[in-house]
């Protein structure tokens, strides 16, 4: 028996003390203001505004308008009792073209959101890249190019230079794998692309980039800041535990997680994952040194998590199911991967279609926990897309969120009680926002955003989330 099942389902689970209570967002996703103070098109506005690829044209021209409402969006998180909130800085913003000096303008806009957080004993928890190259670096070659891992940390050595005073925790990428694989691979993400090769080349350049970046931000910032990366880590699962199940977990783990964890925590790429891809590419992309630059220390490790992945290798005579939760697409974000049948995992599904399972949360926290003993872990997205309506008093209800975050904050007290060492929880997303491909159609927020007013209501989920914040406790189910 674990600690954790020595825990009855009615007690309340108290968190260690100074547990990050955060909120997460994007700067695409929120800001708006895109042709304003010096800001030049990211990959992402190229993107949106090409048919077909977001849902009826939207685009994050004024998403939820935070780059004119920061403060209010400020006091609604010190309201709500955050203690840490979760942001990303727009590359184009303060370096339009992604070469050359910054826009002051747009550094400004960071330092006034920061001594605003900071004003309201809020830490920050800087993200430099969220998805949203420069177009003119995509225009260069983009991730696949060797250049942009170059750049990237240049930018980033600008950023600190700017912020380094007000912020401790910097983390380099969010995702990278959805940056390689969904806008290399399979298309569906900017900028769009389609090409396994250049799919694999910009996963290598993200992973040199990030660690040419945490060596710029060492450089450049005191000793006290702590450095990380933001990795949706695929929890896998067979769908039966016939032998040909268990080696398509093998070859999707490959392909979706030890391609980032290999290089960054141990300095190398999995032996399997070459041998996966060698009918596509040698690697020669790899240049003496680079592993060496990618595997720098790290202070944290940040996990995103929404649901469980299960999947099986190809039967004969049966069409192998393709959706892998990802976006429909008819090419693979899993070079050399491409025939592994992807299956719905049963039970409730939020409004994107994912099954709810916080025990992957769980088992995913344990294994990093294991195999990289003394890492420090945070959950760093986690939360559920739901049809929220908006009731006649104004209020929004939106119980299943509260149950979804409810379990998935259980499993994070179970992993701490059975040893993983996590050290916050980041709700995605403070507010409902531009969803990239699904556009304004899916909503995530702890607080409901009235797109044509801009009216922010907090949901049922804020108001519950706020009391567990300020116990620094989850209540039994049902519990207030």
């Amino acid at each position: 028996m674990t600690a954790s099942d020595s825990l009855p389902l009615t007690a309340t689970r108290r968190f260690p003390p100074g547990f990050l209570w955060g909120t997460a967002t994007a700067a695409y996703q929120i800001e708006g203001a895109a042709a304003e103070d010096g800001r030049t098109p990211s990959i992402w506005d190229t993107f949106s505004r090409t048919p077909g690829k977001v849902f009826e044209g939207h685009t994050g021209d004024v998403a939820v308008d935070h780059y004119h409402r920061f403060r209010d969006d400020v006091t609604l998180m010190a309201e709500l009792g955050l203690t840490a909130y979760r942001f990303s800085v727009s590359w184009s913003r303060v370096q339009p073209t992604g070469r050359g000096p910054a826009v002051q303008k747009g550094l400004d806009f960071y330092r006034r959101l920061v001594d605003d957080l900071l004003a309201h004993g809020i830490t920050p928890v800087l993200t430099l890249y969220h998805w949203d190259l420069p177009q003119e670096l995509e225009d260069a070659g983009g991730w696949p190019h060797r250049a942009t891992a170059e750049r990237f940390a240049e930018y980033a050595g600008i950023v600190a230079g700017a912020l380094g005073d007000r912020v401790e925790r910097w983390t380099t990428l969010n995702e990278p794998w959805c940056s390689a694989f969904l806008g290399y691979g399979s298309g569906v993400h900017a900028p769009g692309r389609t090409d396994p090769v250049a799919a694999l080349r910009a996963a290598h350049h993200l992973n040199l980039g990030h660690g040419l970046a945490v060596r710029a931000l060492r450089a450049a910032l005191p000793p006290r800041a702590q450095m990380s990366v933001s990795l949706n880590l695929h929890e896998l699962r067979p769908l039966t535990p016939a032998p040909e199940d268990l080696d398509a977990v093998r070859r999707i783990d490959a392909v979706g997680n030890r391609i980032w964890l290999g290089p960054m925590l141990n300095g190398a790429y999995p032996e399997d994952l070459l041998r996966d891809t060698a009918h596509l590419t040698d690697w020669g992309f790899v240049r003496p040194g680079d592993l060496a630059d990618v595997h720098q220390p790290l202070d944290a490790l940040g996990i995103n998590y929404y649901t469980p992945t299960v999947v099986a290798a190809p039967r004969d005579g049966v069409e192998a199911p393709r959706n892998d939760g990802h976006g429909a697409s008819a090419y693979s974000p899993w070079p050399g991967s491409e025939d592994v049948a992807f299956h719905q995992p049963p039970g409730e599904r939020t409004a994107m279609g994912w099954a709810v399972d916080p025990t992957g949360l769980y088992d995913l926290l344990l294994r990093v926990a294991g195999e990289h003993p003394g890492l420090p872990l945070l959950v760093t997205e986690n939360g559920a897309a739901y049809e929220d309506e908006v009731a006649a008093d104004g209020s929004v209800h939106d119980p299943r969120r509260v149950a979804y975050v409810h379990g998935h904050l259980d499993a994070v007290h179970r992993a701490i009680a059975d040893g993983a060492d996590v050290r916050g929880y980041f709700l995605w997303s403070l507010l409902d926002n531009f969803e990239w491909a699904y556009g304004y159609a899916k909503r995530f927020g702890a607080v409901h955003v009235d797109y044509a007013t801009q009216r922010r209501t907090p949901k049922s989920t804020a108001h519950w989330y706020a009391r567990v914040a300020r116990s620094n406790e989850l209540p039994a189910p049902g519990g207030a």
